[in-house]
């Protein structure tokens, strides 16, 4: 029987529509891109922000370990004069960038000592009893501004929402060509700190009990250098200038109402050219800024570029589609996915995510199941057998947290960001992802995988088999380029590995990490629990009142 939907309408129109992630057309006289939203696309034109940047040289940088080396091998060159910004949804001050026993709050304090610009925006986070942060972020914030620093703890949001990018901006003047920024998913906190051995971090964060004492974690960040440097130190240069307070408390009203003084950030620097071209990539910044009063001077009524980026880019999907990411637990979102399964049935959707969630509470655990579940159903509804759900583990059978979020698609376009696969992501929390089109082709065979001309290119096809080769314990690239054999593979090894363990673990374990991910379904009742709480807390709903009516992004 089909599901019962209501539906409100006057004179036979549809009032209130359901979740439509579709992509107007490009405006008359504007370029166009296959894969990048234009300018009007991007529908928010109060940013300062450019539409996408040319000729910038993009590095993966898979697992923490060597994200933070490069980190504090970038701050360490900086100079006096120079600039580090940073934005961060948890920073924890002790947590080790080096195995010389540096800490993050030692090396940008350093940095500020001796004369370099450090500005930070740090969400404020919420009760530490919650599994949050702020008494992290809060010593974080003080020891750095004690050194000359200056981080804010940033709490412009909706109610119950968050400030989730993880960036940083190095800046040179005079000597731009160093210029770089880190963008992804990793913030530099408890936890993130592994690498491809999958062994955890020392400095564990409280976590699931299923994950052990020293959670195994999988994150990927990149490393950007050339004009879109600019660009993302815009996005920290419109946050840093927001009017609005920097705290929603109550007692902030009483304050404002008394004439109190207020806290304000110190003026940035002016902004300098562009960073000179150094590579073959292009770059598109995409973002979430939920509806938010008073609202954002650069996006008044909130941006969903990310809900919009991804939209566009799945209209031109032909063969594979890879995910890694946190979370996939909205149905509007898998809708996004499973409509492009429909149209295509060729492609494949294979989906990397954790085995279990990140909290074990008895309460938490049915809310978690079900978005996730019914995500999962519509996907694999929609693909059948072309969809695989995996998980990961580590090779002593530990699983392994996969907070990454990436996506691309046909080895052509590539996002790495803050941003997961769910409403909150894609309307509530502020979010910054960077899509990658590499204008340089990859001519092995077969060098076209979509056979829409665009063939695939170095930055989207050369991340896909970095991940999967670690996934598979593959020494090369031999199987994984072809994206039908590459499935074949997947396949094999997943069945390989699944086929041990329910063969009681007799002989050698099989090569690879990757197994099929079988979640528990909730109950009737425990869907209907946890319903209210999912909406409204979980996985809310950050845009404007039209455009829920309308179903709009």
């Amino acid at each position: 029987m089909a599901p019962f939907r209501l539906e409100f309408r006057r004179e036979g129109v549809r009032l209130v529509a359901p979740d439509d992630f579709a992509v107007p057309a490009a405006a008359p006289l504007e370029p166009d891109h296959h894969w990048f939203l234009t300018a009007s696309q991007r529908g928010n034109r109060s940013t300062g922000m450019r539409t996408w940047t040319e000729g910038n040289t993009v590095r993966p940088l898979v697992h923490g370990r060597p994200y933070f080396a490069a980190l504090a091998d970038a701050v360490d060159r900086t100079r006096p004069g120079d600039a580090v910004f940073l934005a961060g949804w948890r920073v924890d001050p002790d947590e080790l960038v080096r195995d010389d026993g540096t800490t993050v709050t030692q090396l940008l304090a350093a940095a500020a000592r001796r004369g370099v610009i450090v500005r930070g925006l740090v969400w404020r986070s919420q009760m530490d009893r919650m599994r949050f942060s702020r008494r992290q972020n809060r010593l974080f914030s003080e020891a750095v501004n004690d050194a000359g620093g200056e981080v804010l703890l940033d709490h412009r949001v909706r109610p119950f929402g968050s400030h989730h990018q993880k960036f940083v901006v190095l800046l040179h003047p005079g000597r731009p060509d160093q210029d770089v920024v880190f963008l992804g998913g990793i913030d530099v906190a408890h936890s993130r700190r592994d690498d491809i051995e999958h062994l955890g971090d020392p400095q564990r964060m409280p976590f699931a009990r299923w994950y052990g004492g020293e959670p195994a974690w999988h994150d990927v960040q990149i490393e950007v250098r050339g004009p879109a440097v600019r660009d993302v130190e815009e996005v920290f240069r419109e946050r840093w200038g927001d009017p609005a307070q920097l705290s929603r408390s109550p007692w902030r009203i009483l304050q404002r109402l008394l004439d109190l003084p207020e806290r304000h950030p110190s003026p940035l620097p002016e902004p300098l050219p562009d960073p000179p071209a150094t590579g073959t990539c292009s770059v598109q910044l995409l973002r979430t800024y939920p509806n938010r009063w008073p609202g954002y001077p650069f996006a008044p009524h909130g941006e969903r570029s990310i809900a919009r980026g991804y939209a566009k880019a799945l209209r031109r999907a032909r063969r594979l589609i890879y995910i890694e990411d946190q979370y996939l637990w909205s149905t509007s979102v898998a809708r996004v996915f499973a409509e492009a399964l429909r149209k295509e049935p060729r492609m494949h959707l294979v989906v990397v995510v954790p085995r279990f969630p990140d909290q074990d509470a008895e309460l938490t655990i049915p809310v978690a199941m079900h978005g996730h579940t019914q995500a999962l159903d519509i996907v694999r509804e929609a693909g059948r057998d072309r969809v695989l759900i995996l998980d990961l583990e580590n090779d002593d059978g530990r699983p392994v947290y996969v907070h990454s979020k990436v996506c691309i698609v046909d080895d052509v376009w590539a996002t790495v960001g803050s941003d997961n696969f769910n409403r909150r992501s894609w309307t509530h929390d502020s979010e910054l992802t960077a899509a990658v089109v590499d204008e340089a082709p990859d001519l092995r065979e077969p060098p076209d995988p979509a056979g829409l001309g665009d063939g695939a290119r170095t930055f989207a096809r050369g991340l896909r088999l970095e991940l999967w080769r670690e996934h598979l314990e593959l020494p090369d690239d031999d199987a994984l380029l072809d994206p039908h054999e590459a499935v074949a593979t997947l396949r094999r090894s997943v069945a390989a590995l699944d086929a041990w363990y329910a063969g009681g673990c007799a002989g050698p374990r099989p090569p690879g990490r990757l197994r099929t991910h079988v979640m528990a379904v909730p109950t009737p009742w425990q869907r209907r629990l946890a319903v209210p709480a999912y909406r409204t807390i979980v996985d809310p709903d950050g845009r404007p009142p039209r455009m829920k009516v309308r179903g709009h992004h």
